[in-house]
């Protein structure tokens, strides 16, 4: 059994991680894990106030791919839904959002793990944090 990935996608709009958990439900899954990653009000000891995701033109074929390979390799995983946003992002709002739907939540929470780590590392998208001092930063990384 091959798990069906039902979205991988970079996008500029607002993301749901429930729309994302609904979007998974499966009748042979008895584990949905969500993964949301939030944009916080800190980091490195200094005040955010906001960030700016750019992404590189290939992004969402990367998402895609990235998406196609866990749920090829995936062993009890039903479905899989992945996003990333890019644009500007106040904090609170959602940056990556993820679920997975398995047969067992300890293949869920591992297959959902994954994903996260493999976008972070994989994903060519650029974050630029505007902190309250009025400095800002260039980070590599999802």
């Amino acid at each position: 059994m091959t798990a069906e990935v039902l979205r991988a996608t970079v996008v500029e709009e607002p993301l749901d991680v429930e729309e994302h958990a609904r979007l998974v439900d499966h009748p042979a899954a008895g584990a949905v894990v969500t993964f949301s990653g939030v944009v916080r009000d800190h980091d490195g000891g200094k005040a955010v106030r906001g960030l700016n995701y750019s992404a590189h033109p290939t992004a969402a074929k990367v998402v895609a791919e990235i998406a196609a390979e866990i749920a090829a390799s995936a062993e009890g995983v039903r479905a899989i839904a992945v996003s990333h946003r890019v644009g500007d992002l106040a904090i609170g709002d959602v940056a990556l959002a993820c679920a997975v739907a398995a047969d067992h939540r300890a293949e869920a929470f591992a297959t959902c793990s994954l994903l996260v780590e493999e976008v972070k590392k994989r994903l060519p998208v650029w974050k630029h944090q505007l902190f309250a001092d009025g400095t800002d930063e260039w980070v590599n990384s999802a």
